[in-house]
């Protein structure tokens, strides 16, 4: 299928991440809490469901490839993801996406980093959200569980260092008690070598 070239024109942004459309916004958050019945499918899809689904297509094709996989009482988690996807395919304009949904207990990313992307979009269902900052500060910002963060990467049009955001996994691995995150990654099918219709399912 084709899609969208990264460099293209600016991307048509919905109203909750519009900022990310403007040469000084790198980064745009989405606050949201998710439901009792979402946390509860976290949990379950935590104990039960494949420590890793990753997999590039449509949000039609994905759907078919995920909910085969979901176990009893994931619902809640697999609509959210997809609706995401379809959403994160509307704001980038390509025909399909990398669909990224991880079960994460150790330090997957330490290091404060962009990605080589136009636009990542992640959601944290279980566990502590995503880190970042300024590539000229300090301060370290962590996402909580549920909010959506959408970042700019080195393929946006228009990217610059300055002002730029880098992002990394929050720091999991010895705490006591332990500590595992699920993790969804929306971005750019190419994204990270991914080859053509590469669908993977491991664990469990």
């Amino acid at each position: 299928m084709g899609q969208a070239c990264p460099t293209r024109q600016r991307f048509a942004v919905p109203p909750a991440f519009r900022t990310i459309d403007r040469l000084d916004g790198p980064i745009a958050q989405e606050p949201r809490r998710p439901s009792r019945d979402i946390e509860r499918a976290a949990a379950l899809w935590i104990d039960h469901g494949p420590d890793l689904f990753l997999s590039r297509g449509t949000a039609e094709i994905l759907e078919t490839e995920l909910r085969p996989l979901a176990p009893l009482g994931t619902r809640a988690l697999i609509d959210d993801t997809l609706a995401l996807a379809r959403r994160y395919q509307r704001l980038s304009g390509t025909a399909e996406i990398r669909f990224r949904l991880e079960r994460i207990s150790d330090d997957s990313c330490r290091c404060f980093h962009v990605d080589t992307v136009a636009l990542r979009l992640l959601c944290t269902y279980a566990g502590p959200g995503v880190q970042w900052k300024y590539h000229d500060g300090e301060t370290v910002h962590e996402t909580p569980a549920g909010w959506l963060t959408l970042l700019k990467g080195r393929l946006y049009p228009g990217w610059s260092m300055d002002g730029a955001v880098l992002h990394r996994s929050p720091p999991i691995a010895g705490l006591a008690p332990p500590v595992t995150r699920l993790v969804l990654t929306l971005d750019h099918p190419d994204a990270c070598g991914m080859g053509p219709r590469q669908p993977v399912s491991s664990g469990r």
